[in-house]
């Protein structure tokens, strides 16, 4: 069996719906940050989406049992983490407004950084090492594949910077706490999948 143009960018869309939810999360709640480096999230999860069903496809059978036995548990502990500390941050924020307002206006709070986006990259892509790995037993042209999944996730994640930005005008200063919600329920759904 052969998959068509149409079931790969369906099957990029279906991968890319975690990476998109967190793009919303991250715009929302780190409303501040630079376009520059906002649009580095598309990029980087297109970029992970697009590599690791390369990486499953190739290694294949060597490390795909272990990788998709624990693919739930790195996910939670990831996205857990990032999340868990949202909402503290959040909470810490409504319970005490103004209070440590120069602690909070300053570079460390409410900064997307680069490893966070990377550990956000790898965490939502680790489903996709999985479908390399099934893709191996397809008709397929992996690299034409990855490269189709990887601009899928692109295009939808820039869709959800427009949508992060509308849903962070309506929560206002609840943004941080609902972002680090959607992170962690992602990181559950990917443990108890």
């Amino acid at each position: 069996m052969t998959l068509g143009l149409l079931e790969i960018i369906l099957l990029g869309a279906a991968l890319s719906a975690d990476a998109f939810a967190v793009t919303i999360s991250n715009t929302f709640v780190y409303a501040s940050e630079s376009k520059r480096r906002l649009v580095l999230m598309p990029v980087m999860f297109g970029l992970f989406q697009g590599l690791m069903p390369l990486l499953g496809y190739f290694v294949g059978g060597l490390a795909a049992e272990v990788i998709e036995r624990y693919a739930g548990i790195i996910t939670l502990v990831i996205l857990g983490i990032v999340g868990g500390n949202m909402i503290r941050e959040g909470a810490e924020a409504l319970l005490h407004p103004g209070e440590d307002e120069a602690e909070h206006a300053g570079p460390v709070a409410k900064r997307l950084t680069m490893v966070t986006i990377l550990a956000q990259a790898f965490a939502t892509a680790i489903d996709a090492f999985a479908v390399g790995v099934s893709l191996r037993a397809q008709a397929v042209n992996i690299v034409v594949a990855a490269s189709i999944i990887a601009l899928t996730t692109f295009v939808l994640c820039l869709a959800a910077l427009a949508m992060g930005r509308k849903l962070g005008e309506v929560l206002g200063d609840r943004a941080q706490v609902a972002g680090g919600i959607v992170l962690v329920l992602i990181g559950l759904k990917a443990f108890f999948a």
